[in-house]
């Protein structure tokens, strides 16, 4: 097996004990109590998913492995010329626990190198779509006719032990987290750039890579390895995430269980707030007529907006607490590369702005900005303009933490996923109504 490979394994060995004690001896023991609203309202905040790879903490945000992304970010190998670490960095740390050295980086690069090539058949499929389709119904199904590719169906059928089943899903999800970039490139161009050719640089790192294939020079690179790495996880029970978890707990091998979390990530509710974000943000400066914006004026928008009973879209969070830490990595990194950029400015006066203005106003828990506030607004800038397409790059992030957890759950040998359901006359019997 390769360096990342024995790695996991000899983590897994050590996991697996802890799992099976905290069953034997504590099995009957209770986590969580749920609330009628927490029934009716698609189960929010019931503890009842277990992950080691992610963990959203209210105060200090996403925690990769322990890890705060301001940890990450100063801690992680840096890619060559670059502010930003290489992505296959945080792939070994989700998939070890453990900060990689450049050695084990580089390894990762290389295993992942020879996986990234895209069978002739996926482009078929690709090309087959009509130019006006949307990208991410595209990319579900380039990914799931990638299905016949699965080793783990293969082991599978052929008669394997369960102790034995992450070891395929280690092969399958490293073969399709090397080709998502690719697939997501190839469908860039063939919707956005007339079918222009997308040449894979073997000297490049995940996010390098991805961004030469689009055609986007520097610091692009630094843009696609930044949003690659905020997007990457946020616990297993946000819809993509636990789509993907609950696809594969079924043993479904990989390619169905990340085509069902792109379905998931491609509704409104979920992956496309920062298209809304930045569409807000345009027709604010259109408001103001595309003048850099003033204090005073702003602050009279948010109040108006506000008093007739609107919200400020990018600001606010169900678990946060305190300023998105993904959102404060994307503004250093703006008021590094883009500070006289006319919609940063828009974002930059919401920050200052909005926050007092929400707290005065008394009706939100977190007056803070979340990861959306900004990161359209970057896209934007670079010259990625296409909404669409947004939620393609946050699969391509998403996927990396997704199949992480998926790897795990069969090392550990977590079951099939089946809440019990009641009705709608049981809960009134439960609460006294009848």
């Amino acid at each position: 097996m390769g360096q990342l490979k024995d790695k996991i394994y000899e983590k897994i060995q050590e996991h697996r004990p802890r799992v099976k004690a905290l069953l034997a001896d504590h099995g009957e023991k209770i986590i969580s109590e749920v609330t009628v609203q927490q029934a009716i309202g698609g189960m929010r905040g019931v503890k009842a998913l277990i992950t080691d790879i992610s963990y959203l903490d209210p105060y200090e945000g996403i925690r990769y492995r322990g890890f705060t992304l301001p940890e990450l970010f100063t801690k992680l190998p840096k890619a060559e010329n670059s502010d930003m670490p290489c992505v296959e960095g945080l792939i070994y740390l989700l998939l070890t626990g453990d900060i990689p050295t450049d050695e084990q980086v580089s390894n990762v690069r290389y295993t992942m190198l020879n996986r990234r090539m895209l069978p002739k058949y996926v482009y078929e499929v690709i090309d087959a779509f009509p130019n006006h389709s949307h990208p991410m119904a595209i990319l579900s199904a380039a990914v799931m006719s990638l299905q016949r590719e699965s080793l783990f169906n293969i082991k599978y059928h052929q008669g394997m032990s369960k102790l034995d089943y992450w070891d395929p899903t280690y092969e399958d999800a490293m073969n399709l987290l090397a080709k998502l970039p690719v697939l997501g490139a190839y469908i860039y161009n063939k919707l956005y750039k007339d079918g222009k050719s997308t040449y894979q640089d073997p000297t490049l790192d995940f996010g390098g890579n991805f961004a030469s294939m689009i055609g986007q020079p520097s610091p692009y690179d630094d843009v696609a390895r930044m949003y690659f790495i905020i997007h990457a996880d946020h616990e297993s029970g946000n819809v993509s995430a636990h789509a993907g978890h609950l696809v594969a707990s079924s043993l479904s091998d990989v390619y169905f269980a990340i085509s069902g979390m792109i379905n998931g990530l491609a509704g409104p509710l979920h992956g496309l707030a920062n298209q809304e974000v930045l569409r807000w943000i345009q027709e604010l400066r259109e408001k103001m007529g595309g003048k850099a914006p003033v204090r005073e004026e702003m602050e009279k928008f948010v109040w108006d907006t506000l008093n007739n009973g609107q919200v400020i879209p990018g600001f606010g969070h169900a678990v946060l607490r305190k300023t998105d830490p993904r959102y404060t990595v994307q503004r250093e990194f703006c008021l590094k590369q883009l500070p006289d950029d006319d919609l940063f400015q828009y974002v930059n006066m919401l920050y200052d702005v909005v926050p007092p203005i929400l707290k005065k106003h008394g009706h939100a828990k977190n007056p803070w900005p979340n990861l959306d506030a900004q990161s359209g607004v970057i896209q934007w800038h670079y010259g990625v303009t296409q909404y669409d397409f947004y939620t393609v790059l946050f699969s391509i992030g998403r996927a990396i933490g997704v199949l992480s957890n998926i790897i795990w759950d069969r090392a550990i040998g977590y079951p099939i996923e089946r809440p019990k359901s009641i009705t709608t006359d049981m809960l009134e019997q439960i609460v006294g109504i009848k």
